[in-house]
């Protein structure tokens, strides 16, 4: 059984759309804690898009190396 070549040439674009999907949901999220008044609920959301945050900072770290990846031709 032979395995299927790495084919990295449409990363950059599912990784874009996922900070995309991830920072709508973070936005969403920030108007969902302006609109609460329950304090539970409110940390909650927070502790979420600290989270979100933190995702971002990574799909934005791996684009920059699939950036590097792709002009260097995948080597």
């Amino acid at each position: 059984m032979k395995n299927k070549p790495d084919d990295r040439t449409d990363n950059a674009n599912k990784i874009q759309r996922n900070i995309s999907n991830t920072i709508e949901n973070f936005h969403l999220t920030e108007e969902a804690i302006e609109e609460t008044d329950d304090g539970k609920i409110k940390k909650t959301l927070e502790e979420k898009n600290d989270r979100r945050q933190e995702a971002i900072n990574g799909m934005k770290s791996e684009m920059r190396d699939e950036s590097i990846d792709k002009k260097n031709g995948y080597r």
